[in-house]
């Protein structure tokens, strides 16, 4: 460098410096006052940016005890107070950075102009900022710009504008706070790298200790890391650590904080660093394992349908405790892989559980065969496989009940009332479909829905009961029944008022409904598919349940009926709290008498003959030796492609699924428990694996607790019809 370049460059320095002293001058009038007033608008609002912007926070899920199950963040950081920050971590950090931390008053005029004539006299190149000044950088880049790429680009310009700005910040927040209070917010908003941000985080994430007994070496290389925490990574770059550190014990000793002779000791010492990289949660469900992922997914889901965003949740810092029951939760989880392999090619079975109330409606468990994580080949699968509406499998004959309650609600048959069972029907009231129609008769018309059962049942006088039909469930009884509430209009309703609330707003294909198209095959809600339009009753399959569904929803189905008849949403809270500790408010849909409480009960001893001899759930529940009164109901889908029980005690309500997670055609093929394929044959039925599956774990769940016996009927709704 020319002696003539470096004067003219410390002549410009001198000016900025001049530039930077004026600008903190209150504004002159004119044109120079108006655009001195348009700064000072631009660093108070800054200034304003840095009191009301909270640094982000790690947000934490527990189970309904208060232990921790998940983190969700973007920074990993931990709170640090004053006092936890002690002289070692305190003074190394000062002593490379900032030597007159506690002399000056937000900038270093010294150390500017020293800097200044160095760098501009070809001798070591120096920075100028204070700790003050980095705060105020740190926190814009970190905080207030954390996703605003041009402003952290802004933030960082090497300009005269930028540092006029700064330095102006700076001057303003040391009258506003005290010494401390800027090292203390520094020291929590400056980033260590790998996500880590603060103090108190890399105190944990690297050396597995809290802040507070971090030692002089190991505080030596976190102060010496925020200078370029990429370049000083110690497991990228241990010896570049290793030289920033001992810089740093160095510059300890020259400030006086440190015995020489102690510095030299220090710096024999290793890193000390944990093994394998830092040490740090897991910022998504995954954290949460293979067992309590797919609850804290579903806790993500919930928060952000109630209005809460993304950003917020994942850097609020909430403490969100749920109403996960980790006991019934492993139950749940056991019983699913007993039943079928986590590794088994696309089947999945879920079992999801919810306590029934008037008040509330608690999901305890949500569990499935395949772990929640990113391993596909190892099992796992981070898709919601127990709570979201899935197109590749549907309820079956579980959906009968709605029929069931429509009937009761419209008066047309009691739980005692007989109904006819031929072994094929043919409908003069729902059009065409159906492929089971008697082999001999007149020929059919296009328009004429016909089906067969899926069992010979001969019942005596070719008759049943609603009760026995719900727990034989024969198909043609239950279109024929459709036909007596005169169109699917009512069941349709039905099923969403007692729980297929989000299943019922999905379209066939299992994605966003589009309510712009009129065509009932395509992209088209269930409610479209199968309720009435002007000239048509509606598609009488839907008491067959073909269509996609929520595991969960169905769930929530028992708990409604259970519970007297009122539906609440399956919440997953037990509460939530903000960074402070006060209670968030969550918005969640209110309570609803959908049915009445006699309708309910009734329905409920209806559905009570499934699990006793004769009934589709009788092997399933004999082998579990269970006891207990229980509602319940099987489904299996078309050629047997997915198969679902329903089922349900005073104490809690589940559904279990079985079905082909990525689709395909063809059924599945159940050669016992733990053994289930896609290949081979056809002959799963929900009272095989689903139904396994739910008397497996609820014998273990309640296991203890003392039978209850379900509500009593209302004679209303008994017999008779018409």
């Amino acid at each position: 460098m020319r002696k003539t370049d470096g004067l003219l460059k410390l002549i410009g320095l001198c000016v900025l410096a001049g530039v930077l002293v004026a600008g903190m001058l209150f504004p002159v009038a004119g044109a120079a006052g108006v655009l001195s007033n348009q700064a000072s608008e631009t660093v108070d609002k800054t200034s304003s940016d840095l009191a009301d912007i909270p640094p982000p926070l790690v947000t934490t899920i527990t189970d309904n005890t208060g232990k921790q199950i998940a983190t969700l963040y973007k920074q990993f950081r931990i709170p640090t107070s004053e006092t936890q920050i002690n002289d070692a971590m305190k003074w190394a950090l000062i002593s490379v950075e900032d030597k007159r931390f506690y002399e000056h008053n937000g900038v270093d005029w010294k150390g500017t102009l020293r800097a200044a004539v160095s760098n501009s006299t070809g001798g070591d190149t120096q920075g100028a900022s204070t700790l003050t000044q980095q705060y105020v950088k740190n926190y814009l880049i970190n905080v207030v710009y954390r996703d605003d790429k041009p402003g952290q680009k802004r933030a960082q310009e090497q300009s005269v504008a930028r540092k006029l700005k700064e330095a102006r910040i700076a001057i303003q927040l040391e009258t506003k706070l005290n010494k401390m209070q800027i090292l203390t917010g520094y020291l929590n908003v400056v980033e260590f790298s790998r996500e880590i941000y603060g103090v108190g985080a890399a105190a944990n994430a690297y050396f597995n200790t809290p802040v507070e007994k971090l030692t002089v070496p190991q505080a030596a290389l976190l102060a010496g890391l925020v200078n370029n925490p990429i370049v000083n990574d110690p497991w990228k770059n241990p010896a570049k650590a290793t030289e920033r550190r001992n810089l740093v014990l160095d510059r300890m000793v020259d400030n006086q904080k440190l015995a020489k002779v102690d510095a030299e000791r220090f710096k024999t010492e290793p890193l000390g660093v944990v093994e394998g990289g830092p040490q740090k949660p897991a910022s998504n469900c995954t954290g949460a394992g293979p067992e309590n992922g797919f609850f804290c997914q579903y806790v993500e889901d919930y928060l952000l349908k109630s209005g809460m965003t993304k950003d917020d949740l994942y850097t609020g810092g909430y403490k969100i405790k749920t109403t996960l029951d980790e006991r019934a939760n492993h139950e749940a989880k056991m019983s699913a892989e007993a039943q079928v392999k986590k590794t088994q090619d696309n089947v999945a079975n879920t079992l999801s559980l919810v306590k029934p109330g008037k008040q509330r409606h608690e999901v305890v468990a949500l569990a499935a065969n395949r772990d929640y994580g990113l391993h596909e080949d190892q099992g796992q699968t981070t898709f919601a496989l127990p709570s979201g509406v899935y197109n590749t499998g549907g309820a079956g004959s579980a959906y009968k009940v709605f029929t069931a309650a429509a009937a009761l609600e419209a008066g047309v048959a009691g739980i005692n009332s007989p109904l006819p069972v031929p072994d094929f029907y043919t409908s003069h009231v729902f059009a065409g479909g159906g492929n089971k129609c008697a082999p001999t008769g007149p020929p059919l018309r296009s328009r004429w829905y016909c089906l067969g059962n899926a069992g010979d049942y001969n019942p005596a006088g070719g008759t049943m009961s609603l009760q026995q039909a719900l727990a034989t469930s024969p198909n043609t009884a239950f279109v024929a029944l459709e036909e007596r509430v005169g169109s699917t209009g009512p069941i349709v309703e039905m099923a969403r008022k007692l729980g297929m609330r989000d299943t019922m707003a999905s379209n066939l294909g299992g994605g966003a409904v589009d309510p712009k198209s009129d065509n009932p095959g395509v992209n088209a809600s269930q409610l479209q598919a199968f309720g009435p339009r002007p000239g048509w009753p509606g598609n009488a399959s839907f008491t067959l349940g073909p269509a996609p569904l929520s595991g969960l929803e169905l769930a929530n189905v028992g708990a409604t009926i259970m519970s007297g008849g009122v539906w609440c949403p399956p919440t997953p809270l037990a509460g939530v709290t903000d960074r402070d500790g006060k209670p968030v408010p969550v918005k969640e849909a209110a309570c609803e008498q959908v049915v009445p409480e006699g309708l309910a009960n009734t329905l409920a001893v209806g559905m009570s003959r499934d699990s006793q001899p004769g009934g589709t759930s009788f092997g399933a529940a004999n082998g579990a030796r269970w006891n207990r009164p229980v509602m319940g109901k099987t489904g299996t889908t078309q050629s047997n492609g997915s198969g679902t029980y329903l089922g349900a005690t005073p104490q809690l309500a589940g559904a279990a699924m079985v079905f082909r997670p990525k689709g395909g055609n063809g059924g599945l093929c159940y050669l016992g428990p733990g053994n289930v394929t896609t290949r081979g044959c056809e002959n799963m039925f929900g009272g095989k694996t689903p139904a396994q599956t739910w008397f497996g774990a609820m014998s273990k769940i309640l296991e203890g607790q003392e039978p209850l016996p379900l509500p009593q009927p209302d004679p209303k709704y008994m017999g008779g019809g018409r």
